[in-house]
């Protein structure tokens, strides 16, 4: 059965991912988990850059997410930052370190060599595995941690200038392009 197929296809390509992580990290004193994080927080925006929500998108408990937290302030890699409007919400931010780190470790160089080795330039392949996301979100009842610029509350206003339906807060470019916990795709017509 082809899902069957596909299913054990990409468990090994987790598998050897995680193992690779794992291997790109030992030199920085990091696990998979604590570059998960790292990479979440380098592609997420300003309304996603919180404990709460590294929880949701790691799928792990408080618990773990603390510790992680720990770990990688105490190593210097990220800082935490009191909203300015509301005093009680911690803002997670990647220091220089953290990026550089980042930067070095993922994605690991065994990827990076095996997808040069793909024909063509993979597009095909990330349209695959962003249908097959999007798909599993849809059937978990999960949020997509989408794009902004992918968003049905994103508005554009002009030229370079967009704004978030949501919250009506005005959002750069830059901003467009990063992950937001409070993403809800695009319905697609029938």
């Amino acid at each position: 059965m082809a899902g069957d197929r596909l299913y054990a296809l990409l468990e090994r390509l987790g598998n050897l991912l995680r193992t690779e992580e794992r291997a790109a990290g030992l030199p920085h004193g990091l696990q998979p988990v604590h570059l998960q994080a790292l990479r979440y927080l380098q592609a997420c925006n300003r309304y996603s850059n919180t404990p709460a929500a590294l929880t949701e998108y790691l799928g792990l408990t408080k618990g773990t997410v603390s510790q992680t937290l720990l770990l990688l302030e105490e190593k210097g890699l990220l800082r935490k930052e009191a909203d300015t409007e509301d005093r009680r919400v911690v803002h997670l931010l990647l220091t220089e370190e953290g990026r550089a780190v980042l930067k070095a470790a993922l994605p690991p160089e065994l990827f990076k060599r095996a997808l040069a080795r793909l024909p063509g330039d993979g597009d095909g392949l990330e349209e695959a595995l962003t249908g097959l996301l999007s798909a599993l979100q849809a059937a978990n009842a999960q949020r997509s941690f989408g794009a902004c610029g992918t968003c049905k509350h994103f508005q554009r206003e002009g030229s370079g200038r967009f704004r978030c339906g949501l919250t009506r807060e005005p959002l750069s470019r830059e901003d467009s392009q990063l992950l937001c916990r409070e993403h809800e795709a695009v319905p697609v017509p029938h």
